[in-house]
């Protein structure tokens, strides 16, 4: 069911799953940098510009900054969530100096302006691509976001930097404090994790209980009455619906133990169940909000040309649930538009049998977006 406020003081957030503008969408920007590559098949970025137009036809490029959130923009702009919040899949910097893991997402930090441009509050670092240029680049990311007024969370030049939230005060309304974790589950490799001398992420390297009293105790130090916590976590699988039977048990301790108000997952490049627990959702996987895979092909029957705008409200009195919108969009030319009443019954279908084990469902909105009832 939908919890019932009693009191009018509401707080609404965007949250997307990876937003990932390195390669081929670097390349469309106003400042592409340097499009070299080192993966097996592919020497040039410029090649996943040309699949996408010969999927969809040509790209306007040079586009601005605003072209690859396309009619987000709007939907954000009706809405007027109190905070913005995406899963920066993407390391931003100039380096030349690669990881050795195959694929390597970065963007040129003159067009970090592209978060900016979508009013994006905080990035969650600790995923699997942020550090695909090294310490270095990790370095250069950081520095990037901080000139462009953007917060980030996960990741820092040391292990303190990379294990502390970001805040985002919202007037009349408190403070969001967002934590951000990466698994290895998600591909992240053991070396990434920061320590007191090195620049890295905030590696969890296991799910288990004492994981779990550690994070609540960081959350404790830091929580203050009224804060509300995200907690953003990058694990899992690229493909495929199943949940993890640990996944399940952590995020339940999370917010049983570390009094999180929102577990927000990703890394598979689609969508995933939700489960309302003890009146906090757990979004276990947001999927893919931008990324430039379109035109490749193997993996269409799980519709990740779909982007789900999450839009979770919660009721501040109660510090509970209010209820959940989704509002899905289609990528066509490296651009987000809203999906047609077809694609978005298919997303209404999905999400519905992966959460009814969990007891969710979702149903269609007279605005043709998407509402999430549950028991």
């Amino acid at each position: 069911m939908r919890a019932r406020s009693d009191r009018s003081r509401l707080m609404t957030l965007f949250l997307a799953g990876d937003v990932m503008l390195g390669r081929g969408i670097d390349q469309i920007l106003p400042r592409p940098g340097d499009p070299g590559l080192y993966e097996s098949h592919v020497k040039s970025a410029s090649k996943y510009v040309a699949l996408a137009e010969e999927a969809n036809g040509p790209i306007p490029k040079p586009v601005d900054f605003t072209y690859v959130w396309g009619d987000a923009l709007a939907e954000l702009e009706r809405r007027q969530p109190d905070a913005r919040i995406v899963n920066l899949e993407t390391a931003v910097t100039k380096s030349e100096d690669p990881a050795p893991k195959g694929i390597n997402y970065k963007m040129n930090p003159e067009n970090t302006p592209v978060l900016v441009a979508a009013g994006v509050s905080c990035c969650a670092l600790a995923n699997n691509h942020v550090l695909d240029w090294g310490p270095r680049g990790l370095v250069d990311t950081l520095d990037a976001l901080e000139r462009h007024g953007l917060r980030s969370a996960g990741a820092g030049r040391n292990n303190h930097e990379a294990a502390i939230p970001a805040v985002l005060p919202l007037p009349g309304k408190g403070r969001v404090l967002v934590y951000s974790f990466g698994c290895h589950s998600s591909g992240i490799p053991c070396n990434w994790a920061a320590t007191e001398a090195m620049p890295g992420i905030n590696v969890l390297s296991d799910l288990s209980g004492e994981a779990t009293r550690r994070i609540a105790d960081d959350i404790h130090r830091v929580k203050t009455d009224g804060d509300i916590i995200v907690l953003s976590i990058h694990w899992g699988d690229n493909w495929g619906y199943s949940i993890a039977h640990d996944e399940i048990d952590f995020a339940h301790g999370l917010i049983d133990v570390a009094a999180v108000d929102i577990v927000h997952g990703h890394s598979s490049h689609h969508a995933k169940a939700i489960e309302i627990y003890r009146g906090k959702p757990i979004l276990y996987g947001c999927g893919d909000f931008l990324n430039d895979y379109e035109g490749i092909r193997g993996f269409e029957r799980f519709r990740n040309d779909l982007a789900l705008m999450y839009l979770v409200t919660i009721d501040l009195g109660r510090r509970t649930l209010s209820g959940i919108e989704i509002v899905p969009f289609v990528t066509r030319n490296f651009r987000l538009g809203r999906a047609s009443s077809k694609d978005t019954a298919w997303v209404c279908d999905t999400l519905t049998r992966e959460g009814s084990k969990f007891g969710t469902r979702i149903d269609l909105t007279s605005d043709h977006a998407l509402t999430l009832t549950w028991e």
